[in-house]
């Protein structure tokens, strides 16, 4: 059982000489049995550690009584005094006092909060002071900007009765900031500060001055324009050790800086985003195992390539189909740490001639061609490193050796767009490229995939649809660990599928279509398969709430290696998880919208794969949109 009363005044008015005040006290209770579970949580996500309380604590029978006044003036000024009263069965008390006031005169306004919180817990006895006092001015005189100072600070001293000395968990530090900054409530704005952080950790009975540093932050924000928006945030540290038996920490300078700019100009013809952001920091060293979870809730499958009947980490594949998804990938943080350096570029620009050009003037010529096209362009650089001193500021620099090596991902793509709209005909082409390189538990893990797309549509008829699809690529991995080198593979592919579908208003949609796949391994035993698949499928829309989809695939597979080749990881990859010969897949999703916005899914899947077994995966699902 769980309860809590509460009672609020919020109308008395009184007078004191000439000046007027609005008063509001406030009168709570709150009471939890030991064996009560909420739901949801109950309090702030602060609570314990505004009591000095560990996160990890035990349930307890608990009683809370507060009280506050709080006083308003015509001025804006205020005083507001509250207190609170703490209550465990596990024998804590604890008693709150907290002071808040806001004064104004003239252009200046100070504002200050005050808390104390004491405590007796078993058989440690405590303190935790938290003040923060403000000032600043508005000089109307220079466009609203502020100025001011600013003083926060924690003292939190948990005295040990039995060992006479103050615990492990005893803090304190202390902020002292100047800044100034412009009106917060203009588009364009900006803010410059300059804060020094003092630490202190303890030591016996005292809390000794451990460490502190200079920090010096500046942000802009040019949001005015609906043409050009730009944000702008860095924030530079310098880190000095007093005490070095008492910080882990060693001298450092750290840097936190983020840049965003959006452009949307001539009439939508150039359209794009750019985000830049640097930071180094602390990064545990992490290595990673594959845990079990219900069949179709996982990501990755398990094929026991060398017969031994034990899961081991080289021997785990990214499943294709749903009835192999039986594992996750879960990362293990250690208990190391290690200093780090990161930087994160993206940039995303479109182009949309049509945007400058009157239909009327784009009959014929280069202005027919500009017209009808658009273009589209993508890059996105991730990059983790070990710190040696500096940073990393050159997003394009790609020469990161391995020994300093996190992570390094990157992903370029270009995408060329001619008559999309139109309903006769139209072609797209794109280039894309990712790359990652990864510093895991066995060691480097390199992978690389490279693909040139291409497709042609053009419409025989208002029911008859035809597609042309070409693909051409390179999907890599490689590894140095001599007991994963099993896994590398550098494959070469093209594709070609050309379709031809059949559409009746909006009710039915049937698909036939011929696809043809090849791939070859350029590395260690030159594997190779030839793919030629025959598809077909048919979506039927029945009424407006249900559907009904049904796919049908022959595949016939040509595969050349060694004996033994389909079954390990180059294998997986040239068949796609099927077999050598003839595989036949097909499935059926019933869709039906119930009222409201909950819709359920009833799903079929059947799969022959070469000599293998037939497998059936049947599913249900519900779902709520929004």
């Amino acid at each position: 059982m769980a309860a809590k009363f509460n009672w609020q005044q919020n109308d008395l008015k009184i007078h004191i000489g000439k000046s007027k005040f609005k008063l509001q006290s406030e009168l709570g209770y709150e009471y939890v049995q030991e064996s009560f579970k909420s739901l949801e949580r109950l309090r702030s996500v602060e609570f314990l550690r505004d009591w000095s309380l560990p996160f990890e604590l035990q349930q307890a029978t608990e009683n809370i009584i507060n009280a506050s006044l709080n006083a308003l003036d015509s001025n804006g000024n205020s005083f507001q005094y509250s207190f609170k009263y703490y209550n465990r069965s596990d024998d804590y008390n604890g008693w709150r006092n907290q002071v808040n006031s806001l004064n104004k005169i003239k252009d200046f306004q100070l504002q200050t909060q005050i808390s104390l919180t004491n405590f007796n817990y078993q058989n440690l006895k405590g303190t935790f002071l938290r003040p923060t006092v403000q000032l600043k001015k508005t000089f109307n005189q220079f466009y609203q900007i502020e100025g001011g100072v600013k003083y926060t600070g924690e003292y939190n001293k948990i005295n040990n009765l039995a060992a006479d000395s103050l615990t492990n968990f005893s803090f304190a530090f202390n902020i002292y900031e100047v800044f100034l900054r412009s009106n917060t409530q203009k588009l364009n704005k900006f803010s410059v500060a300059y804060f020094r952080r003092n630490d202190f950790l303890p030591q016996k009975k005292e809390l000794l001055k451990a460490n502190y540093s200079n920090n010096f932050n500046f942000k802009m924000e040019l949001l005015k324009s609906e043409f050009h928006q730009f944000k702008f945030d860095v924030t530079y540290r310098n880190l000095i050790i007093e005490q070095t038996q008492l910080s882990k920490a060693k001298p450092e300078n750290t840097i936190l800086g983020r840049v965003e700019y959006n452009v949307n100009k001539w009439k939508g013809f150039l359209t794009g985003n750019v985000l830049y952001e640097i930071g180094s920091g602390q990064e545990q060293k992490r290595e990673f195992t594959y845990i079990e979870v219900p069949v179709g809730q996982g990501q990755y499958t398990w094929i026991d390539y060398n017969g031994n009947g034990i899961p081991e980490l080289n021997e785990f594949e990214e499943a294709i189909f749903q009835d192999q998804k039986k594992y996750i990938r879960v990362f293990t943080p250690g208990k190391t740490y290690v200093k780090t350096n990161y930087l994160q570029f993206n940039y995303s620009v479109s182009l949309q001639p049509k945007a400058l050009l009157k239909a009327a003037d784009a009959k014929k010529g280069w202005r027919k061609i500009a017209f009808r096209s658009n273009t589209s362009s993508a890059l996105q650089i991730s990059k983790k490193s070990i710190s040696t001193g500096g940073f990393i500021f050159n997003p394009f620099q790609q020469t990161l050796a391995d020994t300093s090596l996190v992570s390094l991902s990157t992903f370029f793509s270009n995408s060329y767009f001619y008559n999309r709209t139109s309903t006769k005909w139209g072609f797209e082409f794109t280039q894309s490229k990712s790359a990652s390189k990864a510093l895991l538990a066995y060691g480097i893990e390199s992978r690389e995939l490279n693909n040139l797309r291409s497709k042609i549509r053009y419409n025989l008829s208002r029911r008859f649809i035809s597609n042309l699809s070409f693909s051409k690529g390179n999907n890599l991995l490689s590894t140095n660990a001599a007991k994963f080198t099993n896994r590398n593979y550098n494959i070469k592919q093209y594709s070609v599928e050309p379709n031809v579908s059949y559409v009746y208003k909006s009710n039915l949609r049937a698909m036939v279509g011929y696809s043809f796949q090849q791939k070859n391994n350029q590395i260690d035993s030159m594997e190779s398969a030839q793919n030629q698949a025959l598809l077909a499928e048919v979506k039927y829309n029945i009424l407006s709430n249900s559907s009904l989809l049904v796919k049908f695939t022959f595949n016939n597979i040509d595969f050349k290696g060694y004996t033994g080749a389909a079954n390990t990881t180059v294998g997986y990859i040239l068949l796609d998880g099927l077999q050598p010969g003839k595989n036949y897949l097909w499935n059926a999703e019933y869709t039906r919208r119930l009222k409201g916005n909950l819709e359920v899914g009833l799903q079929y899947e059947g799969r022959k794969p070469g000599t293998a077994k037939m497998i059936h995966t049947g599913r249900a699902s519900i779902k709520a949109i929004f």
